[in-house]
């Protein structure tokens, strides 16, 4: 029994990681509380603080304006992606000199298999420390994480959020799962704002009611058969986790004040819409429906669009222009496209009733002469205003999306000052 709960995973988290990077970058920013932004302009939101402005309230999400009243000296910094993204190469570069990564889970997050006798509980304190001082010699003094290891790779990730920053747990079996009643429903991942209401209402309210639940109090909290997994999962075995492909790809942008308007609206989602399908085609992935929208301060817009099986820009611009007149928003700041029900070209079933031509030959001819040349050597009518805006993002959960075509975001040796060796 216990040999089956023996330690399987290491999960390893970065800590604030956009702002240790800008730390790492800029030293005069060390010490010192900062926010990363989209966009500069009260109205927009924090992505990510450093630890020395979270000691302020200021977290991912909160409004510029309330971050500014709450830490006066808060320093604001534009959001650079393209380093945030090289960094997070070379720190799997650094850690798969002490272990093979398993698993990117995101851009700050990686998780690892334990064998053989890396699974005793000291020598995988050893690797983990291992690891740590690898980031700290060759990524950066200001780069730090937080590691969690555990039977499985859902504790293991868990085991990341009992000690910021720069923690290390083990979550052995005999552990389990008494250690976990710390922690808030919302610190287990999988439990949002609303699934916490649905497991107030099964009489689940804390992280001990969770851990101490039947398999068929849980399994009614989760209104599914993924409550008898987690009863599992807390106690330390290895259940597999029936987790689909990626079934969405999409892209956001808050405006800058300038593009709030609605012509500014409509330049920068079709910018979005020329980025997301380009991704689309460089991971040979086709969609037949996407959902774009207009985040306004007092009245937003949302449309969802069907489609034809496909991957062309052309025939997305023209869906979406369709649609354009319905829209309802007032005082825009932000807009964003999503494509859903991603298809593998072997999946993908073509319309009788709305074939769309065949434009392959154009969109590879775009692509490859922005990836030789540069985004946006070639772009659609239409986006010429636009088309310098919505720059390189970082979809948290979907490292596979990091770029743009092939060939988007390779960078220069002087990326990392010197670190790079």
């Amino acid at each position: 029994m216990e040999k089956e709960r023996c330690l399987r995973y290491l999960f390893l988290d970065l800590n604030s990681y956009f702002a240790s990077v800008e730390q790492q970058e800029h030293p005069e920013l060390r010490n010192k509380p900062i926010a990363v932004c989209p966009v500069m302009a009260d109205t927009s939101f924090v992505i990510a603080a450093s630890y020395e402005a979270k000691r302020f309230g200021i977290r991912t999400g909160t409004q510029i304006g309330e971050a500014k009243r709450l830490c006066p000296d808060l320093l604001l910094v534009d959001a650079c992606h393209p380093a945030y993204v090289a960094y997070h190469k070379k720190i799997i570069e650094v850690c798969e000199t002490v272990l093979p990564v398993d698993k990117v889970c995101s851009v700050d997050e990686f998780r690892f298999k334990l064998l053989g006798e890396e699974r005793e509980p000291a020598r995988a304190i050893e690797l983990a420390k291992q690891m740590k001082a690898a980031i700290h010699e060759r990524v950066g003094e200001c780069i730090n994480c937080s590691i969690g290891i555990a039977p499985n790779s859902f504790l293991a990730k868990i085991g990341t959020e009992l000690e910021k920053p720069n923690g290390l747990v083990v979550l052995e079996a005999k552990d389990l799962p008494e250690k976990l009643y710390s922690l808030k429903l919302t610190d287990f991942t999988g439990i949002n704002r609303r699934m916490e209401i649905r497991l107030n209402a099964a009489g689940i309210f804390t992280a001990k009611d969770l851990c101490d639940a039947s398999q068929a109090r849980i399994k009614d909290g989760f209104h599914s058969i993924v409550g008898e997994r987690w009863w599992y999962l807390l106690r330390g075995y290895d259940v597999k986790m029936e987790v689909g492909e990626n079934k969405s790809l999409g892209h956001s942008h808050v405006l800058p004040p300038e593009l709030r308007t609605d012509q500014g609206c409509r330049d920068v989602l079709l910018r979005l819409l020329q980025k997301a399908s380009a991704r689309l085609r460089a991971n040979n992935l086709w969609t037949n429906q996407m959902i774009v929208y207009v985040r306004g301060m007092t009245k937003s817009w949302q449309c969802r669009i069907k489609l034809p099986p496909t991957q062309d820009t052309v025939t997305m611009n023209e869906y979406f222009l369709r649609e354009w007149p319905t829209r309802d928003f007032i005082r825009p700041l932000g807009v964003g496209v999503t494509f859903y029900d991603l298809q593998k070209p072997e999946e993908v079933t073509p319309s009788l009733f709305d074939a769309t031509q065949d434009r392959s030959a154009f969109n590879d001819a775009i692509d490859q002469v922005n990836q030789k040349y540069g985004k946006n050597t070639v772009f659609l009518a239409g986006m010429d205003k636009a088309r310098d805006t919505a720059k390189e993002k970082i979809a948290f959960n979907k490292t596979w999306l990091f770029s743009e075509g092939k060939g988007d975001n390779e960078f220069f040796i002087d990326t990392f000052r010197g670190h790079l060796t």
